[in-house]
């Protein structure tokens, strides 16, 4: 299974962007997976951001971010998105995708994980 997360980039403070993951893999259903985004800020343990049911019907959202971020899925495409708004600063980290049989805000709930995409936030 891969999941390869793309999106990342350098953007000023206040901006938007958006974040997608794709996952393949021959025994992999896609549809059979909740999916989640976590973050990992230089110095920083790895955090929570969002994360979307294998059916999209259920959300889980960082307190801490709530608002500014909207995650959603394209089965068709096997592809999970995050929408950040309003990026700040400490917003910069690597994001990574990952996928799990629950809805969870756990690392260790999640089976598979991508590579991450850096995301720095700067004037």
């Amino acid at each position: 299974v891969q999941l390869q997360a793309s999106g990342g980039g350098l953007v000023q403070p206040g901006s938007s962007l958006a974040l997608s993951c794709t996952a393949s893999g021959g025994d992999f259903t896609f549809t059979d997976y909740s999916m989640g985004w976590f973050r990992q800020a230089p110095g920083k343990e790895r955090e929570f951001v969002a994360a979307i049911s294998w059916s999209g019907s259920s959300t889980y959202y960082a307190d801490s971010l709530k608002g500014r971020l909207a995650i959603s899925r394209d089965d068709a495409k096997n592809t999970v998105f995050l929408q950040m708004n309003s990026l700040k600063p400490e917003d910069t980290a690597v994001y990574y995708c990952a996928a799990g049989r629950l809805l969870s805000r756990s690392p260790p709930m999640y089976e598979y994980w991508g590579q991450g995409t850096l995301v720095t936030v700067s004037s």
